[in-house]
């Protein structure tokens, strides 16, 4: 659903053998996969179940082989999605997505969605021991400076349960919120690297070697 064209021309710039496939022996054979995205929550889920592509999916992570969602594709990662209703995700990280905040009157206003370029971070550490990385050493980010911008395109966040989960951050209107996140070989990012310049291209050049 969405951007899939964009990204295998981004995949094959950087020399990647790319195959567009919703077919889940396809996938089950594939040597990493990009799971991309974007619209609501319910459809992409929806789309996923009926074509048993969730399955597969969580068939293909527990073989410990590279994962990566961009935009809705990373949403979907997560426990529990809250757009429209709430809707049950792929559970492969534990967590819910949700709207950004509002603005607030005499806060500064903001419009929702967020569309354009922004910056990404370190994750804060907020207290004496969060589980928060210190570095993006061995991650799709090895190679990507903290404060490059990347273009986003969404009005709903990932929120992990696990702290350990979020790879970096990002500041828009009253919300910090997680712009990539990790859990073993799963990793994904609210922003999209094909639209991002050789920042974004660094990124998928670094997950085909991981």
């Amino acid at each position: 659903m969405g951007n899939l064209f964009s990204i295998e021309r981004a995949l094959r710039h950087i020399d990647a053998e790319t195959d567009i496939t919703s077919d889940p022996a396809r996938i089950a054979s594939a040597d990493r996969l990009v799971l991309p995205g974007v619209g609501a929550f319910g459809n992409g889920m929806e789309e996923l179940t009926k074509r048993g592509i969730d399955e597969a999916l969580r068939g293909f992570v527990a073989t410990g082989r590279p994962l990566f969602g961009i935009c809705l594709g990373m949403q979907l990662m997560l426990s529990e999605g809250h757009e429209f209703g709430l809707h049950r995700g792929l559970d492969l990280i534990r967590g819910a997505v949700v709207r950004f905040r509002d603005p607030v009157d005499g806060e500064g206003s903001y419009k929702i969605p967020q569309i354009g370029w922004n910056g990404i971070t370190l994750p804060a550490k907020n207290g004496a021991s969060t589980g928060c990385r210190s570095d993006w050493k061995g991650t799709v980010l090895q190679d990507v400076q903290p404060g490059s911008f990347f273009y986003f395109v969404h009005s709903f966040v990932t929120v992990p349960e696990d702290r350990g989960h979020v790879l970096a951050e990002t500041d828009y209107g009253r919300d910090r919120f997680c712009s990539v996140l990790i859990r073993e070989n799963v990793s994904g990012s609210q922003f999209h690297p094909e639209r991002s310049g050789e920042a974004g291209l660094q990124m998928l050049r670094t997950f085909m070697t991981l």
